[in-house]
């Protein structure tokens, strides 16, 4: 297979598994995790069962694309930057973009985040899912933030703060998803985000000025 059908078929497997965790929002927010199917789920998405499985192995685990998504944007962002600024100016610049809601769709994004991180409260596999969505996260930043924090940075100061800032926003999904504050502007993903990263992070040696 040419480097352009991998290319391809990865995208189709990724547009695939999307529709399979936008089915299984979706069904969650109406009949919660307890009343859906992973038959249901794959109903829903246009898919046979076999291929659900192929992909997940439960009906939560059908979420985690959704749940990784603002992640995946916020380390490509990061990834795009250039070592020697401020990191926590950069963090932050990253955060609120990849946390905006300029748009419908964006918007639409962070609501269903909303509606399972809800869910996930009294559901432990879905909170597990949450979880590991978070710990991937952290893993994949660590690398980025090596980087971008240049080959003087202490590695135990880098790790934190790779730790913290998957932390802030995580907290700050999670706050969010308890109001019914809106997408953007006071109350919102992108500012509680900024807040908890300068929380977290203010006392840490690597970002003082």
């Amino acid at each position: 297979m040419s480097a352009q059908q991998q290319s391809l078929t990865e995208r189709r497997k990724a547009a695939t598994q999307l529709d399979i965790a936008r089915a299984a929002a979706a069904l969650f927010a109406e009949r919660g995790p307890d009343g859906t199917t992973a038959e249901e789920i794959a109903h829903r998405a246009g898919v046979a069962l076999r291929t659900f499985y192929r992909y997940f192995r439960s009906k939560q685990d059908a979420v985690g694309p959704l749940l990784s998504g603002g992640a995946e944007r916020w380390r490509a962002l990061l990834e795009a930057a250039e070592p020697g600024a401020p990191l926590l100016g950069v963090l932050e610049q990253a955060v609120t973009d990849a946390l905006a809601a300029p748009d419908e769709q964006a918007t639409e994004q962070l609501v269903r985040t909303r509606g399972l991180l809800r869910a996930a409260e009294s559901d432990p596999a879905l909170r597990a899912v949450w979880y590991r969505v978070n710990q991937d996260s952290e893993e994949r930043l660590l690398p980025v933030l090596t980087r971008l924090a240049g080959p003087d940075a202490d590695a135990l100061e880098v790790r934190l703060a790779a730790a913290a800032a998957t932390d802030a926003v995580r907290v700050a999904l999670e706050s969010w998803a308890k109001t019914e504050a809106p997408a953007a502007g006071p109350g919102s993903p992108a500012e509680l985000a900024v807040r908890c990263l300068h929380e977290l992070m203010g006392g840490m040696r690597m970002f003082r000025p």
